[in-house]
């Protein structure tokens, strides 16, 4: 017998079932005859390895229009893999989920006050689903989704270098990111290439946690050696952000990552480790926390201000900006008021407080509320709840470090994302659909179908 969370999560789902009674499933294949006869097609995955590695190597450095353009080129050469396949792509809880989401997000479009606003969010939300779509096909295969993360990981370090070096020679503010009357008004932000402190935050989270699973997955002393600088380096540049809200990202990171990494490999400690393992690791970051705060004033404002409400200005903005989306989101329950940044800017102005404009929610749990509703935000959860149960039980079953680093990635983005919504800017929502495309790939019943994923001792180098 079922029991309820077997049908919550979709434990038991059966893509055979879904696949013969879906219409929009039986396209797949159309175009069979012509990829048999073509010799370009021969190196699908090759190309579409190729693609995700463009998109990542350029997205820190490139206009969002460009990024929109990768994008569109990504989702074509999907639906062309797709319409062309010779078999049938796995389909799992996640795809499924993915694709309510993406129907909800749809209907929201159609039913919007705004609905040419509307257009261009579901254009966007359709475009990254499909990068979603697509890399959760690459990622089967582990020697290109270790050249995938690689490129990442290697780009991710520029950036984060690049971001020390602001802190240390100076870096010209490009916005007013300090309050002109705090204590810490003339400190230093980094935000290396991506213009923006909270963002730059944003996108180091799961840079940290897969240059943490690389330095357990890859096996040789010199790939060890440099995802420990990528990691320490990418964690450096986070504190020198000053960002509030990647900081509690940071932390629910790291104990994500330390509990799923004890849970899948406590068995082979010795008994000591195994008892006290745990408690000396938050222990020691407790320490180092209650240490910097004592003796590193920056440090200690910049926690402080968390606590203090509304006197601190950057809490008493977005305390006013939740007020008028809580008042958005009554007027508009159900389906919201459609996807995306442009209907925000158009419906925002009718509700916001003198002097409080924005240019989004700062949660992405009042985003996805206003965009589409209560419905889109409970399927927006149940995503992610069946994301992280997947993750859970492949991990207990093969203790992939790279899963591990993916679901701490998930976490961090999720626990910043709670006071701030740079999660929708092209250069992190990327990073994040790739990090559940990941779990996707690996997902429990096609794991073993597939390419079989390596034993607990069997992660290789890059």
């Amino acid at each position: 017998m079922t029991s309820p969370w077997e049908l919550l999560t979709l434990t038991n789902f059966s893509p055979q079932q879904w696949r013969g009674s879906s219409y929009l499933y039986r396209l797949v294949g159309i175009w069979q005859s012509w990829r048999s006869s073509s010799y370009l097609m021969q190196w699908d995955q090759a190309i579409g390895t190729a693609l995700l590695a463009i998109l990542l190597s350029l997205s820190p450095f490139i206009s969002t229009a460009l990024v929109g353009v990768l994008l569109s080129a990504i989702a074509l050469y999907w639906l062309l893999l797709t319409l062309s396949d010779v078999g049938k792509p796995s389909i799992t809880p996640i795809h499924i989920l993915a694709l309510l989401y993406w129907a909800i997000a749809t209907v929201a479009t159609a039913f919007s006050p705004v609905r040419a606003a509307a257009l261009e969010g579901w254009r966007n939300t359709s475009l990254f689903l499909l990068l979603f779509a697509l890399a959760a096909q690459i990622f089967r295969n582990r020697h290109y989704r270790n050249i995938i993360w690689t490129v990442f990981l290697l780009v991710a370090l520029i950036v984060s270098t690049y971001g020390v070096y602001q802190s240390i020679h100076g870096a010209p503010p490009l916005a007013t990111w300090n309050d002109p009357a705090s204590p810490m008004a003339k400190n230093i932000r980094v935000y290396s290439y991506l213009n923006n402190p909270n963002l730059l935050a944003g996108y180091l989270l799961p840079a940290i946690a897969m240059s943490a699973a690389a330095f357990f997955a890859w096996r040789r002393p010199l790939p060890k050696l440099l995802a420990l600088l990528m990691t320490l380096v990418n964690a450096i540049c986070l504190y020198f952000t000053d960002s509030r809200g990647g900081w509690i990202g940071f932390l629910i990171l790291f104990t994500t990552f330390v509990v799923l990494l004890y849970t899948a490999y406590n068995s082979l400690l010795p008994r000591f480790w195994r008892v006290w393992l745990i408690p000396l690791v938050f222990g020691s970051l407790l320490t180092l926390l209650v240490l910097g705060f004592l003796f590193v004033e920056p440090l200690r404002l910049r926690i402080s201000s968390i606590f203090i409400g509304r006197e601190d200005s950057s809490n008493n903005f977005r305390i006013n900006v939740w007020l008028a989306v809580l008042n958005m989101i009554r007027d508009r329950p159900i389906l919201g008021i459609g996807p995306g940044h442009a209907t925000f800017n158009k419906i925002y102005p009718l509700y916001m407080q003198a002097k409080f404009s924005a240019l989004g929610a700062y949660s992405i749990y009042l985003e996805t509320a206003l965009e589409l509703g209560v419905i889109g935000l409970l399927s927006f959860l149940w995503l992610v709840l069946v994301t992280f149960w997947a993750a859970f039980r492949q991990i207990a079953k093969s203790g992939n470090f790279w899963l591990i680093g993916a679901v701490a990635g998930l976490a961090g983005l999720l626990g910043h994302g709670f006071v701030d919504t740079v999660w929708y800017r092209p250069e992190i929502h990327v990073l994040w659909w790739l990090l559940v495309a990941y779990v996707a790939s690996q997902y429990p019943s096609i794991n073993a179908a597939s390419s079989h994923e390596p034993s607990l001792f069997d992660h290789r180098d890059v």
